[in-house]
């Protein structure tokens, strides 16, 4: 076999290793949690995880897609199988959108590509952060990229291909923003074989049929539609790292806003000679793309690398904060922004392309010098980013009290003890985690979307929720929680948190289970009913079906489209 036909195999086959590599720890037996991230063995379909509860649908359709697998397959496996997946896509992709851009680049430059698309910063604060999902929005966006030059070129498994990549990267709210945002870029501006203002168009409808779930759900139960805390807004900005300005973090791809969910080298003046490393790489490459900067897919991802970087940093300024505190206040779904490191993502494509070009003329031992430049810059990514990204085991008893809940034909919603949305465990680690009850329940569990972030406190949406834990803390009676549609108490009992006078309310309910790490308390009587419509949840359900069917047909229709251009190829004189 010749060295060219082993290299479409060594680039996917390099990308699973640098996946690997990163995943290692986590992928043994056991579950993800760590901080936002929660993967249970079992999850249901709940209203929760529809998106159709007065809290903001920020997990949709991601819920509902672990709760319908989870039936046949373990739920913990298939979260570590999509983010193996999304980590091995994004090195695959952008040594595809190389190509695609680049056409003389060989096969050093695309591993270059993967390399720096893989590891860097981003990828691993947003492990450390637990946004596994968001990640597929990442990796999503090189393959994006792809779709929209064979668009422009007036190739059809371009549409199809679009639609796969949207819907992938629909997995979260952000992700297919992201995904949008640049595949609205790359088809807005002029050339190509159909009009800019066609494609755009087309796009934005398969936006919008990728963002069913969500865009459905809120528009059903109305979550979050009073905004959002503008407390949010300073508390989610990014932040600067050690010997790097704000604008420095962010350039190298950092800078996310909570400093414990960083790697150990970035918590340190390493930060510094990381995001040089990094930096120089891509640098070295800018000055052959600025030669190419009449081609519409490079003036279109450098204005949109631009726009990324500078943004969030005029964002995390004194001026920008009063902005971001106005528009979250007055502009429904604004909240999303609020997180403005996270849209630094849109900067990747292009330092894939730049870093490529940095090793175009000599591919071959420049290839391997800046491969080894970029791990350098962040060494600690390396199994599990330094060790943090471990699988956890939790105690039989979640699986009993889950039990228990789904024996009792009385149906009503669960509240937590203690209150708040996060827990240390001791089984999970040093680091706060989200509370996995929501994910582990069959019913749906009230929580108020409260964070508490550098000392402050950041309000949710969950109002019901509110009310709950306020009758608990002040040790209200049954017949308050029971109207507010609450028929179960859980108690956690090896976390701290706040639990107030909920001794005298748990003293008035019936003990259905105990045992050293949960309580399960039932509220007797009749319980108001606080669940959607039938017409609400099929609503919402056919928006996933669509959403699913627009992932699985852009998957096949791109695939045989794909495969016949290449048997045409072939059979070419």
């Amino acid at each position: 076999m010749t060295a060219r036909r082993r290299a479409p195999f060594v680039v996917p086959g390099f990308s699973l290793l640098l996946a690997l590599l990163i995943l290692g720890p986590l992928l043994g037996p056991g579950y993800l949690l760590l901080r936002d991230a929660v993967s249970a063995p079992r999850s249901y379909l709940t209203d929760s995880a529809l998106g159709l509860t007065d809290a903001a649908a920020r997990a949709v359709p991601q819920d509902a897609l672990l709760a319908t697998l989870s039936v046949v397959v373990d739920g913990g496996l298939v979260v570590k199988a999509i983010l193996l997946l999304a980590l091995w896509a994004a090195g695959w992709g952008a040594a595809r959108m190389v190509r695609a851009v680049l056409p003389t680049a060989g096969l050093g430059p695309r591993l270059v590509a993967a390399t720096v698309t893989v590891w860097n910063p981003y990828v691993a604060e947003r492990l450390l952060q637990g946004h596994w999902s968001l990640l597929t929005g990442y990796a999503a966006l090189p393959w994006t990229v792809c779709a929209a030059v064979a668009i422009r070129r007036g190739h059809g498994r371009g549409w199809f291909a679009l639609a796969a990549c949207l819907a992938a990267a629909g997995l979260t709210p952000t992700g297919v923003l992201l995904a949008a945002v640049t595949a609205v870029a790359v088809l807005a501006l002029p050339g190509g074989r159909s009009a800019a203002w066609l494609r755009v168009t087309g796009a934005l409808g398969l936006f919008v049929a990728a963002s069913a779930p969500w865009l459905v759900a809120t528009a059903l139960a109305g979550g979050g539609g009073d905004g959002s805390d503008p407390a949010g807004v300073a508390a989610f900005a990014a932040r600067a790292e050690p010997g790097l300005a704000t604008l420095g973090s962010l350039a190298g791809l950092g800078g996310v806003w909570n400093e414990t969910a960083v790697p150990d080298t970035r918590t340190t003046l390493f930060a510094l000679v990381g995001t040089v490393l990094l930096l120089g790489v891509v640098l070295c490459g800018l000055p052959a793309l600025w030669r190419r900067r009449r081609h519409p897919v490079v003036a279109a991802l450098t204005a949109l690398a631009l726009v990324a970087v500078l943004l969030p940093a005029l964002g995390a300024t004194a001026w920008g904060l009063d902005v971001g505190r106005s528009m979250v206040q007055n502009v429904p779904g604004a909240g999303l922004l609020r997180d403005a490191q996270k849209w630094v993502a849109l900067a990747s494509p292009l330092y894939a392309l730049a870093a490529a070009a940095a090793v175009l003329r000599r591919p071959g031992t420049w290839s391997v010098s800046a491969v080894l430049v970029v791990l350098l810059a962040l060494p600690d990514l390396a199994w599990g980013v330094g060790g943090a990204l471990r699988p956890v085991h939790y105690p039989p008893s979640w699986q009993q009290v889950a039990a228990e809940v789904a024996r009792d034909a009385h149906r009503g919603d669960v509240a937590v003890l203690p209150t708040g949305m996060f827990r240390k465990f001791s089984y999970s680690g040093a680091a706060p985690v989200l509370d996995p009850a929501p994910r582990m329940l069959p019913e749906d569990v009230l929580q108020t979307g409260e964070l508490v972030v550098a000392g402050g406190t950041v309000e949710g949406e969950g109002t019901r929720a509110q009310q709950a834990e306020r009758v608990l803390l002040t040790g209200g009676s049954a017949a308050d929680l029971a109207s507010l549609g609450v028929r179960w108490v859980l108690v956690e009992r090896d976390t701290p948190g706040p639990r107030g006078e909920s001794a005298t309310t748990l003293a008035g309910l019936e003990r259905q289970f105990s045992d050293e790490h949960l309580e399960l308390y039932r509220v007797g009587g009749d319980v108001a009913r606080h669940e959607a419509s039938d017409r609400a949840r099929a609503t919402v359900v056919a928006a996933h079906v669509l959403w699913a069917l627009l992932l699985a047909g852009g998957l096949l229709g791109a695939g045989v489209l794909e495969a016949r251009t290449r048997q045409r190829r072939r059979h070419q004189p």
